[in-house]
């Protein structure tokens, strides 16, 4: 039988962390170890135990090499099955309440899934969800775990995906019986509206803010009634609306980044479990 050496998780968990952020620094914000040490625990994967070079490096952006996104696929369903194994074996009845706020963008889109996979998990834990904007979220110090919507270039905590905003209309909608283009936005204090105003500036369309609320299923009510035309992620717009691109005569948006925020004062393992559940969520 031939024997290999062992990858120690927590070199999985670096690795894995170097992947979802992009770079050594804030890979080691996550984990919490140093640059430095970051860079000689991914030396040593690469030269000493797998002899491939798992990266790209160009200037400060990592990449990562086929062979590591092979073994990223690997990392990802080791760490999840060494936290079952823990979970299950070391503490089978977790117990406790953890208050996760998200804009309610993502409930219907993301939440339902997730939640159902970490009840069927951890039946005893209670879930306490608050629904907000992102920028009143943030201001919050009682949420144990965060989902946000930032800007690019403005990303803090763990990078769940990257969303494109589009444009969406009822399928009865006719853009040409609008010379003043109606649009059913979030207030103009959010950067999504900020984002939709600018892009139809830019290609000398005429608009009006006609309808705004901070509730995602009022402004989709006004959409699906022909009223309005919305800019909202690509994946929650829902089947019975469509989507419009150059072809109609809308200018391209631009993606937005959603993250993961932990408390530093409230982490714990039933946190971290959820947080686990909500990373493996956002990317189905």
């Amino acid at each position: 039988m031939s024997h290999y050496p062992s990858i120690d998780t927590e070199v999985l968990r670096t690795f894995v962390a170097i992947a979802d952020q992009g770079g050594f620094t804030r890979a080691g914000e996550v984990v919490n170890r140093t640059q430095s040490a970051v860079s000689m625990q991914m030396k040593r994967l690469e030269e000493d135990v797998l002899q491939r070079q798992l990266f790209q490096r160009d200037g400060r952006q990592v990449r990562l090499t086929p062979e590591g996104q092979i073994l990223l696929g690997y990392a990802r369903r080791i760490l999840k099955l060494h936290s079952e194994v823990f979970n299950t074996l070391r503490e089978p009845h977790m117990v406790g309440t953890v208050r996760i706020g998200t804009p309610d963008d993502y409930v219907m889109r993301f939440l339902p899934g997730i939640l159902s996979r970490f009840a069927q998990a951890y039946p005893l834990i209670q879930i306490e969800m608050h629904c907000e904007a992102s920028s009143i979220l943030m201001q919050r110090q009682d949420l144990d775990l965060t989902v946000i919507t930032r800007k690019p270039g403005e990303e803090i905590g763990q990078l769940l995906r990257h969303e494109r905003l589009v444009w969406a209309a009822a399928p009865g909608f006719c853009l040409e019986e609008h010379t003043v283009l109606p649009l059913a936005m979030p207030g103009p204090e959010f950067f999504c509206t900020q984002w939709a105003c600018k892009a139809l500036e830019g290609c000398g369309r005429d608009f009006r803010l006609a309808y705004h609320s901070s509730s995602v299923a009022a402004i989709m009510a006004v959409v699906s009634a022909s009223l309005a035309v919305t800019a909202h992620m690509g994946s929650l717009v829902t089947d019975d609306l469509r989507v419009l691109d150059a072809a109609d005569g809308m200018p391209e948006l631009p993606a937005a980044s959603i993250m993961l925020l932990r408390h530093p004062q409230k982490n714990s393992p039933i946190t971290e479990c959820l947080a686990e559940h909500i990373v493996e969520g956002f990317r189905l």
